[in-house]
């Protein structure tokens, strides 16, 4: 995509990322349209410019209502070049403890949510013929056995794998899939909502007690606001993203290839160990 003025949609820019998405395509001469739950959360959190418009935007109402207001966005200048699926809630719960209520809470809004939106700009951009889809994943999704995020990772790992089909069914149509994994990125971060404990069971209490501990301390290092500008680096194809291929996957944060490349490391040990055994299946 060429380095000129882009048009961009940003769910979730009251805090964390998408309040920097909209400041860092702000300070390139793109066009935003921000949204969030509450008009009133983003006053005076952004410059005065014409380059700015905000709509009300919640990504867990009916996809009625977040189709009519994409078609908004689109009618203000046009087009949408670039969609941001930063929105989300990262509920914390012991597996047992939390059941489907807790999961059917956090996909509501992490996965429904992101296909909701991603489903109403899509038309558009195939209209164009061109478009770019940026889906805020987390390093988390690699790494689900840390307590007690099972719900928040497993809506993250949801959100990869349709996004890779995705980013397959739309490339003929010029439109791209960009999947961001950030890991320990300073910010008003997703994880800061408190652990669910309507339902304690006591056989739990160490695994618990152990977790609330490694949030509680000072796990988050990485600089957001880099984080973020390397983002719009890679849409614009500025900066060290100039002339480089598209990457549809990109992890940021202290850690985030770590955990990553121990995952694969792992499954690719027991595929290795176990071959005696599944591979007579063949």
């Amino acid at each position: 995509m060429p380095s000129s003025s882009l048009v961009w949609f940003i769910t979730g820019t009251s805090s964390g990322l998408g309040k920097r998405f909209v400041l860092s395509a702000l300070a390139r001469g793109d066009r935003v349209i921000a949204t969030a739950r509450a008009l009133s959360k983003l006053d005076g959190l952004f410059p005065s410019t014409n380059r700015l418009r905000t709509l009300e935007l919640d990504v867990t109402s009916s996809y009625q209502a977040i189709k009519s207001v994409v078609d908004q966005a689109v009618a203000i200048w046009g087009r949408i070049d670039v969609c941001v699926n930063n929105a989300g809630i990262g509920v914390k719960s012991i597996f047992e403890e939390g059941g489907s209520d807790i999961f059917r809470q956090q996909f509501e809004t992490n996965v429904f949510g992101v296909i909701d939106v991603t489903t109403a700009v899509l038309p558009a951009m195939r209209t164009q013929r061109s478009g770019t889809i940026v889906q805020i994943g987390s390093r988390s999704s690699w790494v689900p056995e840390r307590v007690p995020v099972s719900p928040y990772s497993a809506s993250k790992a949801a959100v990869r794998v349709f996004s890779e089909t995705l980013a397959t069914e739309v490339a003929p149509l010029g439109i791209r899939v960009l999947i961001v994994e950030p890991a320990a990125l300073v910010t008003e971060h997703i994880l800061s909502q408190p652990l669910y404990i309507d339902n304690l069971i006591s056989d739990y209490d160490h695994t618990r007690h152990h977790a609330i501990g490694f949030f509680e301390g000072g796990w988050c290092t990485g600089d957001a606001d880099l984080a973020v500008d390397v983002v719009v680096d890679v849409v614009r194809g500025d900066g060290k993203a100039k002339g480089r291929e598209w990457p549809t996957y990109l992890v940021l944060g202290p850690g985030g290839d770590v955990a990553i490349r121990s995952k694969c490391e792992k499954m690719v040990k027991v595929l290795d160990e176990w071959k005696d055994v599944t591979g007579v299946l063949s």
